[in-house]
């Protein structure tokens, strides 16, 4: 299914048409907030089609509207960042933003956060990934971590975090497959949701700093 853009027009990867070899080749670019504005469309369409539930699970079928909203917050955020997949249509897309030093995103948190984790927080080094969507694709799997690692290494990210419904295992199972660890709980009262934390290091550095830590590694925030 061609995606569409916000203007209702087809859409077209920079640099036009591709040719019948490379039809299948997936690439990856990095969109700036106005270009994202321009073809929201087409990622609603690619977060509904990266979505979809069997029919029992009805109820909770994906709401373009929702999505478009939630998209329209984080591209007004500070530091906001997307990459896009494409072939001769829209594949998948990766967005976010920085998580600020002071450690606004982890209030809410259930227990101790890792004192690792609070120490990259406040160098900087944390990127939230607000969504990874892939179209069914014989790559997917493949399409999500470059996507995910494009994002991150762009931004020269230690490490990546997210937030995810903790009744939604689908996209927990899918996150565990390409590397990311589930870290615990937070809170968000706004949304009167309690969500897993899950964090994605970037490196074999940070891989380390965050291996078998022991109790007294762990601290309150602030600490």
């Amino acid at each position: 299914m061609t995606a569409r853009s916000g203007q209702g027009q087809p859409y077209k990867p920079r640099g036009g048409e591709p040719s019948d070899a490379d039809v299948d080749a997936v690439r990856l670019r990095q969109v700036n907030r106005w270009q994202a504005q321009g073809v929201s469309g087409g990622l609603a369409d690619l977060y509904v089609d990266s979505r979809e539930t069997s029919p029992r699970e009805a109820y909770r079928r994906p709401s373009r509207r929702h999505f478009l909203n939630r998209l329209t917050a984080d591209i007004r955020r500070p530091g906001f960042a997307m990459v896009i997949a494409e072939t001769d249509h829209l594949v998948g897309c990766a967005f976010g933003f920085p998580v600020r030093s002071d450690g606004y995103w982890w209030l809410g948190f259930d227990g101790a956060l890792p004192h690792s984790i609070k120490q990259l927080t406040e160098s900087g080094g944390v990127f939230a990934i607000t969504d990874i969507l892939v179209r069914p694709h014989p790559q997917d799997q493949d399409v999500a971590r470059r996507l995910q690692e494009r994002l991150l290494t762009d931004h020269q990210a230690s490490l990546g975090t997210t937030l995810v419904d903790r009744a939604d295992r689908p996209t927990l199972t899918a996150l565990r497959s390409w590397g990311w660890l589930d870290v615990g709980e937070i809170w968000r009262p706004i949304s009167a949701m309690l969500l897993r934390v899950l964090v994605l290091p970037v490196g074999e550095r940070t891989a380390a700093r965050l291996e078998g830590l022991a109790p007294d590694a762990w601290t309150r925030w602030p600490g």
